[in-house]
């Protein structure tokens, strides 16, 4: 029965009729993507049911190579979370630089967290130093040429963010900063524009940083969102001299935290009014109102909010369209996520070497992911304006 179904193969490969069998992968792995989705969402398409834990989001087109010839195929997408069919990518990159990091800790004698169990887990016994460092310098290469690419034209928004990870440094085990950046281009698209690895978060280390995304072309930055750090204000001011808006959703945190449990919903409320408006000039009043609320009950909370004005209302100066996406971190928060995910898996890193290796395959990832999806992060009309090339800019629509 084998044999006949080869010889079936091989007659339809060679055949006009080749086609048919690329519209049966097709078909397959349609319906076997269509499966995995329904699975994910608790439901059918189309169906209501009280199982459902999620919902679609249209479809995403990607061609797969095969050998019946390229397979046009229609990615589900989700409303929460992603989904990318594992038959696509057998081993992606970042599957291959969590092992070549697990193997280099082993070879190395180094002591991480369930490293032999992961090993054996792995089916990763008897592996030599050379065919680790073969993989390793395969890897790094492609990670390389990413984290090391030209940025091309204007980035009015970028998401700098810093998660922390333990390392062996000197017999010791330390944390270090990973520090990875985002932005949106011109084209109102997302990508992974850096990623670097340090002891700490002090303005030197963000300083040099930024130069280094400015030295590869970084420019036209509007605005800086992030969390609270005054090294990284510092930085920003001294290289991109753009605006800076702190994380509106870490700051209503720090805020609540003086409010006390009885009236953390009531202040929440009160600060949220200062979000409403249409324009900047009245979100400050409103802010500068509510603070004058507040201040004879919880001094030390209008306080706060006197000092935060600037910077927690910066992105009421922008297009209305994009306020959702850049008054706080949140774009990062899937991204960080994942990150502590994978680097979790290993626990102690051998080397910094061996974080940039797997956070830089993860960040390769996501950024492709980014790359194929029909939809931009911004659309074209509502970014153009921020665009400092007026060769580019779309004319402004006739009155």
């Amino acid at each position: 029965m084998t044999e006949e179904m080869m010889s079936l193969r091989t007659l339809l490969e060679k055949s006009a009729d080749a086609d048919l069998l690329r519209e049966m992968v097709g078909f397959a792995a349609q319906r076997l993507m269509e499966l995995e989705v329904e699975s994910l969402t608790g439901a059918a398409h189309g169906e209501r049911s009280p199982e459902r834990i999620n919902h679609r989001n249209g479809y995403r087109d990607r061609d797969w190579e095969t050998r019946a010839g390229t397979v046009e195929l229609r990615i589900p997408k989700l409303r929460k979370g992603s989904y990318f069919p594992a038959f696509l990518e057998p081993r992606r990159m970042a599957e291959k630089a969590l092992a070549a990091v697990i193997q280099e800790a082993y070879v190395q004698g180094v002591s991480t967290r369930s490293v032999d169990e992961l090993v054996k887990a792995m089916g990763m016994t008897g592996i030599s130093k050379s065919q680790v460092s073969r993989l390793c310098v395969e890897i790094d290469d492609k990670i390389g040429a990413f984290l090391d690419r030209p940025l091309e034209g204007d980035w009015p928004y970028l998401w700098p963010d810093a998660t922390y990870v333990k390392v062996r440094q000197n017999g010791r085990i330390v944390s270090v900063a990973v520090i990875v950046a985002v932005a949106v281009n011109s084209d109102g698209r997302r990508e992974v524009l850096g990623l670097t690895v340090g002891a700490s978060e002090a303005e030197t280390f963000w300083t040099a940083f930024l130069r280094t995304l400015a030295r590869r072309g970084l420019r036209g930055v509007k605005l800086v969102i992030s969390d609270a750090h005054e090294g990284l204000k510092a930085a920003v001011a001294k290289v991109l001299h753009a605006s800076w808006q702190r994380c509106r959703v870490h700051f209503m945190r720090n805020v609540l935290a003086h409010a006390g449990k009885q009236g953390r919903r009531v202040v929440a409320a009160f600060i949220a009014t200062a979000f409403a408006p249409e324009d900047a000039e009245t979100a400050r009043s409103q802010w500068r109102q509510v603070a004058d609320q507040i201040r004879p009950k919880v001094a030390k909370l209008a306080a706060l909010m006197d000092a935060a004005e600037t910077d927690v209302l910066a992105f009421m100066s922008f297009p209305k369209d994009h306020r959702p996406k850049i008054h706080s971190t949140n774009p990062l928060e899937r991204l960080n996520g994942e990150i502590k995910r994978r680097t979790e898996v290993v626990g102690i890193f051998p080397n910094e070497d061996a974080i940039t290796r797997l956070v830089g395959a993860i960040l390769l990832e996501q950024n492709d992911e980014w790359a194929v999806q029909r939809a931009r992060y911004m659309t074209l009309e509502t970014i153009a304006p921020l665009n400092d090339d007026p060769f580019v800019k779309l004319p402004a629509a006739a009155a």
